[in-house]
């Protein structure tokens, strides 16, 4: 698993020691398994929310692992042109490489640990595809896409895209040197990760990629106005202080508290040797939410309006040289 790899984790910092005599422990409050689907042209998905509630995962919307697929020549996909309004996409590739486009102006490849963070806010059209080397070749393609809440008066705020490379994350390990943190998002102790405060994310968030040797454990102080999601992306784990085995798939929920444990089982798999989590943690933002596709608004009205606005062009113009059918978008609707 590429993504930002570090040959000597001694030399970077450590995340403090937790005294368990002033920290509280994230309670375990549930383990779910994601549902497998596909998505855009027909690439693998694992559906990482699908057990728990929305208002538990808030101000997160929607995660899904893509892949982890070994693609023969000729067969990576992506996805058609499609509209967003009223939040934000995160999308990190670990293994493979994803190019993006939108109407915006917005653009530009995505590969081995690098994050593309794009503000859809009032409306914009993109696009995600492989680039043409890789269908050419086939291989390993293997990431994560984020969809984050944005508040209701952020909601229309101007389109934006922010291009992050590998080298631009925060690096941290645990104090025996058996946990790879990467900090992409936020921050962990006086760690910064590229996207980080005002100007970078309308919400405050923590989005991190760990990676443990086996038989490995590392407790992570948490911000107690947090919420806290542990994704398990490859391995056999364990979570919480009852040491709840945990495998690729499978997210754990936490209650609340000011610090999350974290393991890997002493056995692992002969393909996954260590274990990958993605863990995640924002601010709620408590407010109705309305999704119907690709679209995340207040209420169903805001909703219907958006599709109005899409239908009439006004969510943004497709650049001439990537035009193409729209394939239409699902038209569930949830309200909370």
């Amino acid at each position: 698993m590429p993504a930002i790899t570090v040959a000597d984790l001694t030399v970077l910092p450590r995340v403090g020691t937790v005294n368990p005599l002033n920290s509280v422990s994230r309670p375990l409050r549930s383990i779910t398994t994601a549902p497998q689907g596909f998505e855009g042209e027909g690439f693998p998905v694992r559906r990482a929310f699908a057990g728990i509630a929305l208002e538990d995962a808030d101000p997160f919307i929607m995660m899904d692992q893509m892949g982890e697929v070994e693609y023969a020549p000729g067969e990576p996909k992506g996805t058609p042109w499609h509209p967003h309004r009223g939040f934000e996409t995160v999308t990190y590739i670990i293994d493979g490489a994803f190019d993006h486009r939108d109407s915006h102006g917005g653009g530009g490849t995505i590969t081995n640990g690098d994050t593309q963070w794009m503000t859809a806010g009032g409306g914009i059209l993109h696009i995600e595809t492989p680039p043409e080397a890789l269908v050419v070749s086939g291989g390993l393609f293997h990431g994560f896409q984020l969809w984050v809440n944005l508040p209701r008066d952020q909601k229309w705020a101007a389109p934006r895209y922010q291009d992050l490379r590998a080298t631009d994350v925060g690096l941290l390990t645990s104090s025996d040197g058996g946990a790879l943190i990467r900090v992409i998002a936020g921050s962990l102790e006086s760690e910064q990760g590229p996207i980080n405060g005002p100007g970078s994310t309308y919400t405050p968030i923590t989005i991190l990629h760990v990676t443990l040797t086996a038989g490995a454990e590392v407790t992570l102080p948490w911000r107690p106005d947090f919420n806290a999601l542990a994704y398990t992306m490859n391995g056999r784990g364990v979570v919480g202080n009852e040491k709840r085995p945990i495998q690729m798939g499978q997210l754990a929920l936490f209650g609340a508290g000011d610090s999350i444990t974290l393991g890997a089982q002493s056995i692992q798999e002969s393909r996954a040797k260590e274990v990958d989590f993605v863990i995640l943690g924002g601010a709620p933002i408590q407010e109705t939410i309305a999704w119907m596709g690709p679209f995340v608004m207040n209420t169903k009205a805001e909703v219907l309006q958006a599709f109005e606005d899409y239908q009439k062009g006004r969510l943004g113009v497709k650049p001439a040289e990537h035009a193409t059918a729209h394939a239409g978008a699902p038209t569930t609707v949830r309200e909370n």
